[in-house]
């Protein structure tokens, strides 16, 4: 059985930018089946409305990979909440409000111990700099309720309009 993988764009984006082709393709010469769906609601539609969408919408096992990208990130919570899976790499991504935009990604609270259950590894990857609030703080705070792995880097919100971001090997790398 193939291992899958899905990666999840952030708010605003589409599977076209940034590095998500490129890991994409790297992890489908892996030998994953990959999935990089669009979801233009992403963080635009309310968690509770959106929410069973995702999860009718995919497959998830003990096999499976998942990365989200900012909202993407903010995302896997949610989803966890409801899955297993083996893997969740969130990238810039946040559990409270990291700015004064609506987030309509986050619920108001968080089953913690259901998605520390319902996950075998999971990584951080925050910025110092990133210029929404999605940063290091964001990424301690998932942290501390999940354990795992916390990688802190300056490294903005590791692609975004202004910044090219077309590769991340880290992700990669992090990816069993």
């Amino acid at each position: 059985m193939a291992r899958r993988a899905i990666i999840f764009h952030g708010t605003g984006a589409h599977p076209g930018v940034a590095w998500y082709p490129w890991l994409a393709a790297r992890l489908t010469a892996r030998g994953y089946t990959v999935e990089v769906p669009s979801y233009p609601a992403v963080n635009v539609e309310p968690i509770a409305g959106f929410l069973p969408k995702v999860l009718q919408a995919h497959t998830f096992d003990e096999q499976t990979v998942l990365v989200g990208h900012s909202g993407g990130a903010a995302l896997l919570l949610a989803l966890l909440e409801h899955v297993t899976v083996d893997q969740a790499i969130l990238v810039a991504g946040y559990c409270t409000p990291p700015n004064d935009s609506d987030e309509p990604v986050l619920q108001p609270a968080y089953d913690w111990d259901a998605i520390r259950r319902n996950v075998r590894d999971v990584c951080f990857i925050n910025s110092r700099l990133d210029p929404y609030g999605c940063d290091e703080h964001q990424g301690r705070a998932m942290f501390e309720r999940l354990g795992g792995t916390q990688i802190v880097r300056d490294d903005g919100h590791f692609g975004d309009y202004n910044q090219v971001y077309d590769e991340f090997p880290l992700v990669d790398k992090l990816i069993s």
